[in-house]
């Protein structure tokens, strides 16, 4: 099997799941014990959390350890609003791009506190624009949240131009990373808060991070014995934290090579399926894109049909959002980018991870998915 599905998860890396190792076996302790077993663990977890940090360009006391992306953007977008809402503040900024793990939230302010919503505008490339974002902050504005990078259609937004647009207004700015890290470098970026989760990244599933910072008030979701400095209560996941901190080094390490490498097969690869395919047409941005994503639409078939032959010829993909999966409703996203709802449901999504192709090629890969899209045209 090719797995071409690495936006939804990918393997557990084996220089990482020998440095969680230790942590779930001889050195079991609580880290908020206070004794041998417990002052080992901590050390463990304040290492973790310095070497997150380094990588996002925060101090160690930012990073707070949550059980994965979509807490960490529950926290982000919930925490801060929550936080502001005693000054004032009751406007939320959101692009209707955004994962459902951000939406959802800002449906939730909306509904329970009564804080309101304005959605950026994005053109049929899924990009906005920072004098978008300028436009729609006001007095009472208490948070932007975006997306570095579109998980389903891989476009990369700008990222310091529209953290630049909202610090001009006094208005921090969240970034839901959890696509880009490991893939665009994000130490410069400046924002106020930013999201990773481990399993993007050769961690295991059930780790990520919020890294706030500390001048952002943070309301906290979750409530006990006050861990992560009274931000995230629960005992922590020592050997996550080590995981996660593991996988972001060795990302980071050689994520110029990977980029650039998975860049160029990628690029191949939809060369080859625009040539093949007559009624396949990218989405995205063509230029503005992470290196291993290339969405299509296959105008005339049905999104699930093109998955189930593909996997017939030995390539699993997905029709988008992972987190969208069972749901017979056109991706959100496409639908915000001026795609059709007949066309949006033709999607299919190819994430490549950081060794493209497994000894496959590109062209040939194309070629099965020709085939695989005139077996359910016919």
């Amino acid at each position: 099997m090719l797995y071409l599905d690495h936006a939804a998860t990918s393997p557990v890396r084996p220089e990482v799941l020998d440095a969680m190792r230790p942590y779930l076996t001889g050195v079991f302790g609580n880290p908020s014990s206070h004794h041998t077993a417990g002052e080992a663990a901590a050390s463990a977890l304040d290492d973790a959390r310095k070497r997150v940090a380094q990588v996002l360009g925060m101090r160690a006391g930012d990073v707070v350890f949550t059980a994965g992306g979509t807490e960490a953007n529950n926290l982000a977008v919930k925490g801060i609003v929550l936080a502001a809402l005693s000054a004032g503040r009751r406007h939320l900024v959101v692009s209707p791009i955004e994962h459902e793990s951000i939406l959802e939230s800002a449906d939730y302010l909306r509904r329970f506190h009564g804080v309101e919503v304005t959605m950026l505008p994005v053109d049929s490339a899924g990009r906005i624009l920072p004098a978008h974002v300028a436009d729609t902050i006001r007095e009472d504005t208490a948070l932007v949240s975006v997306g570095h990078a579109n998980n389903e259609i891989g476009t990369i937004q700008d990222a310091a131009a529209l953290v630049e647009a909202a610090h001009a207004s006094g208005v921090p700015l969240h970034l839901d990373a959890v696509q880009s890290a490991g893939w665009l470098p994000l130490r410069d970026i400046g924002a106020d808060a930013v999201s990773i989760a481990g399993h993007k990244l050769g961690a295991p599933k059930g780790i990520g991070a919020l890294a706030v910072r500390g001048r952002i008030p943070l309301e906290p979701l979750l409530h006990g014995g006050g861990q992560e400095r009274g931000r995230r209560s629960g005992t922590e996941n020592v050997a996550g934290a080590v995981a996660l901190a593991t996988a972001l080094e060795l990302t980071e390490a050689d994520r110029e090579a990977a980029s650039a490498a998975v860049g160029a097969a990628t690029a191949r690869f939809i060369a080859g399926v625009l040539r093949g395919v007559p009624q396949a047409a990218l989405t995205g941005d063509p230029e503005h894109r992470l290196p291993g994503t290339a969405s299509f639409t296959f105008a005339g078939t049905s999104g699930e049909s093109v998955l189930l032959e593909l996997e017939r010829r030995g390539v699993i993909s997905s029709s988008g959002s992972a987190c969208a999966a069972g749901s017979d409703e056109p991706s959100h996203m496409l639908l915000a980018c001026g795609i059709a709802p007949e066309v949006a449901q033709t999607s299919v999504r190819f994430t490549f991870g950081r060794h493209p192709l497994a000894g496959d090629d590109p062209e040939r890969l194309a070629a099965l998915v020709a085939d695989s899209v005139q077996a359910v045209s016919g």
